[in-house]
């Protein structure tokens, strides 16, 4: 059996043009697995989680619909001792 650890990491980052080598999200994404790892968690997958926001009372008088934001989470287990 496995205890799980949910990160959430954002959607995009940011670089500076002459920065930009192509291998951003994998270099971002590798250092947070690493960073968890150092504390025995072990990388087990990435999922994007949409959450539907409701506008609220007023908002929604005025005909605004819900709202979509998609986030994405790193999944870490290690064995449950």
């Amino acid at each position: 059996m496995y205890i799980y650890k949910m990160v959430q990491v954002p959607p995009n980052i940011e670089v500076r043009a002459k920065e930009h080598r192509g291998n951003e999200a994998a270099v971002y994404l590798q250092n947070v697995v690493n960073t968890h790892a150092q504390g025995g968690w072990a990388f087990y997958r990435i999922d994007t989680i949409g959450v539907s926001v409701k506008p609220g009372y007023f908002a929604a008088l005025q005909g605004k619909k819900n709202e979509l934001n998609n986030y994405y989470v790193i999944s870490l287990r290690k064995p449950n001792d």
